[in-house]
């Protein structure tokens, strides 16, 4: 199979030979007609999948009538309970609107996600085991990593220690936790749960820290610490990070410096009402920053849709990128930083690499990120999975 007439970014207009589901060349156009199963581009932009870094497939709404949202104030606590009033009255369980939302963000590009899975003494395991069913039904389609999260914390939800041990035998991927200062009051007992059980499993960490300022600064530097300390090189992330846009610039500067030498992510989504970190100051120290939808029509938020494209527009727009370079900074932190972050194998545009792309009418990928237009053709394995924004499958 012959992809024609491809637009690849900082190559040209190219020739992409395909068999079996891989990638066997990319070379430039050789103006020979289209046959047979053949594709032919005409110079529309070719680009590599979306990575989603974060989102949380258990909690959306997508798909089920209008919920209001319910938080009575802004604090992450309120956003909580509020969460589990509207999760107590479901009646649609969680794998029919998450498999919905997998559906729509496969129709924008994205073939890779990272989840956050609530695990908590109301919910058990129930939301782990929804969402493995989920991975199971797109198995061979989109990838998804799991990370059992604590979203009612630890500390002030007894028992989640034990049933974060749990999820993680059961299929979990990494372990996450949540603003252990904020959430739970206690940073160090929080934290000792956390990398218990990453050190008992042999996974990943990834937390949320919401929390601003200097005990936020004060919390990274601790997992920093922790991770260095137990050999997990760039297998523990922080998302959001917001204290690394609020903190004094002294303190700021010293946090970068240590995410760099141990080796820790950030994840942004670009958000809409709180801080983001200094992509550039992040870049400086060669901290790996990735993006990632984060919530999509659920009980935190009204708003989201799945595009990554979108994503890299908003990430650029709340970091004030400009120029063509910066936009494709945006772009890698939704496509090939992400990939480095997840351990995706064979990602890009790489002969042997499973023939995965997305195409968009577009002359740049910068104007791409700008005008964020429907999704022409997305391509896994070199068969054709949705079609002008719609999911084939």
């Amino acid at each position: 199979m012959r992809i024609a007439n491809a637009l690849v970014h900082d190559v040209g207009l190219c020739d992409i030979d395909i068999a079996a589901g891989l990638f066997t060349a990319v070379r430039p156009a050789s103006g020979a007609p289209v046959t047979g199963d053949d594709l032919d581009l005409g110079g529309a932009l070719a680009l590599p999948p979306m990575v989603d870094g974060h989102i949380h497939l258990d909690k959306t709404l997508l798909g089920l009538p209008w919920v209001p949202n319910q938080a009575t104030g802004d604090r992450v606590i309120d956003r909580i309970e509020a969460e589990r009033r509207v999760r107590a009255a479901r009646t649609v369980p969680e794998v029919e609107t998450g498999s919905a939302l997998v559906r729509q963000v496969v129709a924008n590009g994205t073939l890779h996600l990272r989840t956050h899975v609530d695990i908590d003494n109301q919910l058990g395991l129930r939301n782990l085991h929804q969402v493995l069913e989920i991975r199971e039904r797109f198995r061979g389609l989109v990838t998804i990593q799991v990370v059992a999260f604590p979203q009612s914390g630890i500390l002030r939800s007894p028992g989640t220690a034990e049933l974060l041990d749990a999820a993680i035998a059961e299929g979990a991927d990494l372990v996450g936790g949540l603003d252990p200062v904020g959430i739970d009051g206690d940073m160090d007992a929080h934290l000792n749960v956390v990398f218990a059980v990453a050190a008992r499993h042999g996974v990943g960490v990834d937390i949320h820290l919401h929390d601003g300022g200097e005990s936020g600064l004060v919390q990274m530097r601790a997992i920093a610490e922790r991770s260095r300390a137990l050999g997990l090189h760039g297998q523990v992330t922080i998302s959001h990070g917001f204290a690394l846009g609020s903190g004094p610039i002294d303190q700021v500067q010293r946090t970068c410096a240590l995410l760099g030498e141990s080796l820790v992510n950030i994840m942004t989504h670009g958000p809409g009402g709180a801080t983001m970190p200094p992509l550039r100051l992040l870049a400086e120290h060669n901290v790996h920053v990735f993006s990632g939808s984060d919530n999509i029509r659920d009980a935190w938020s009204p708003f989201g849709n799945g595009d990554m494209l979108e994503r890299a527009m908003l990430v650029a727009y709340r970091a004030n990128f400009r120029h063509d370079d910066e936009l494709a900074s945006a772009f890698k932190m939704a496509t090939v930083n992400g990939a480095h972050v997840l351990a995706l194998p064979h990602y890009n545009f790489h002969s042997g690499h499973s023939a995965d792309l997305v195409v968009v009418d577009a002359p740049s990928l910068a104007e791409a990120i700008v005008t964020r237009p429907r999704r022409k053709l997305v391509i896994k394995a070199g068969r054709v999975v949705a079609r002008d924004g719609v999911f084939i499958g």
